[in-house]
């Protein structure tokens, strides 16, 4: 099989020649830059330095000669910007607070203040406040909250649809050359075109807009799922409206070079419990995803992807109703989410994008054995039948030990029998 049959053969439920495997297909199912660097030594490849593409998770971008060394079966598109607002073009070089130099795009622009502290700001503009933070000796940018004060008599949902607009022809003929850019390498393509997260917390402070308006602050917006929920149902609505009809110009200029469509990045669990009942979520966020799901599910081949960290497993047969394909990153840690149980319920319904290692403890703190071990069980259970595609449970996180890394890769290849 190549690999892009490998993986359409997973997420039909049907048994592939092996586990397709992926890393750096989606904004969740990547690595860190300095990782990227690293992996790039190890497999003895050509010596440049990494574009950091996702300056906000630290992001490094997987290139295709890296992902064949890998033996990775599926390749990434995003859209032609980043979560700061900058673009993906125009690459100048950067260096890390550690001293890493990576390529960074040309309006990417940073201001350091006298405590050592690293500020991003919205489209590259340093004449309008910071939207991130990276702390000295930290290894991520934190998104700056920037809200206004609340003023309940004029609090408009129009507000917190800036964000939403009908997508421009420059954008779609982005994304028209990178889905065949993409398929033409007979990779697997996963593809994130934005728009459709529906209260995606990383996305709430808007830290791309330079002057934000509305409810941007997480610990107001979680609040007010439940006490401004008419105020919530109308930012939703409007953001489903727009963000089917971009869908459907982007399905005309892309068609069908794309086998799964990362949706909505909304967690739904945190280590232990929800961050909302499944009263509520069938309330507030099921009308909306149906509605995303039932237009790619009548109109294209894709494979509709949710992203949702922790104990999420009371959500599943949600996430089924909702009409999504895949659940991503399948965190087996939290409470509830044991692989053989989850496996067992919900196999046969959708496909698990991840839960291949643990990335909180095992794979940054383990030895490579008991990375090992754990790789192989984890295929063991979730691989036979199909509908499973191997990656680690979200990004491989900065300062993962190298040997670890490759222990891992290794791994998932002595389960397919072509290490």
């Amino acid at each position: 099989m190549t690999s892009r049959e490998r993986l359409q053969t997973s997420l039909a439920h049907r048994q592939p020649d092996a586990v397709p495997v992926d890393f750096g297909g989606t904004p969740c199912s990547g690595m860190h830059v300095t990782c990227v660097a690293a992996l790039r030594e190890y497999y003895g490849l050509e010596k440049r330095p990494v574009k950091m593409h996702e300056p906000f998770q630290m992001l490094g971008l997987i290139e295709e000669d890296l992902i064949r060394a890998m033996g990775v079966d599926v390749i990434g598109v995003t859209g032609p910007r980043t979560l700061f607002g900058t673009l993906n073009d125009n690459w100048k070089p950067w260096r890390t607070p550690d001293g890493l130099e990576v390529l960074v795009g040309g309006d990417f622009n940073t201001t350091v203040d006298a405590e050592g502290n690293t500020y991003i700001h919205p489209q590259g503009d340093t004449s309008v406040p910071p939207s991130g933070r990276l702390p000295k000796g930290g290894f991520y940018f934190d998104a700056i909250v920037r809200q206004e004060p609340i003023d309940e008599d004029r609090l408009d949902p129009a507000d917190n649809c800036e964000e939403f607009q009908p997508l421009g022809p420059d954008v779609l003929e982005h994304f028209r050359r990178e889905t065949a850019r993409a398929a033409a390498t007979g990779l697997g393509v996963a593809a994130t075109f934005g728009g459709t997260a529906f209260g995606d917390i990383a996305l709430v402070p808007a830290p791309f807009l330079k002057h934000p308006r509305g409810i941007r602050d997480i610990a107001e917006w979680y609040m007010s799922t439940v006490s401004r929920r008419d105020y919530v149902h109308h930012v939703f609505q409007r953001q489903c409206e727009i963000g089917l009809a971009n869908l459907e110009a982007i399905h005309r200029a892309v068609g069908d070079n794309v086998d799964a469509v990362f949706v909505c990045g909304t967690d739904f669990g945190t280590q232990t419990s929800s961050f909302c009942s499944t009263d509520a979520f069938r309330e507030l966020y099921m009308p909306y995803y149906r509605r995303i799901n039932g237009w790619i599910h009548a109109h294209t081949r894709w494979k509709s992807m949710k992203h949702s960290c922790g104990a999420v497993e009371k959500f599943i047969p949600l996430f089924i109703e909702s009409g999504f394909d895949v659940l991503n990153p399948v965190q087996c840690s939290a409470a509830g989410m044991d692989p053989v149980l989850l496996k067992k319920r919900y196999g046969e319904r959708i496909v698990f994008w991840g839960g291949g290692v643990d990335t909180q403890k095992t794979l940054p703190f383990g030895t490579p054995e008991e990375v090992r071990e754990q790789v192989l069980r984890r295929c063991e259970v979730f691989a036979p039948g199909g509908g499973f595609v191997f990656n680690a449970i979200h990004n491989v996180q900065a300062r993962t030990p190298l040997a670890n890394i490759v222990a891992m890769i290794d791994a998932v290849r002595e389960f397919n029998g072509t290490r």
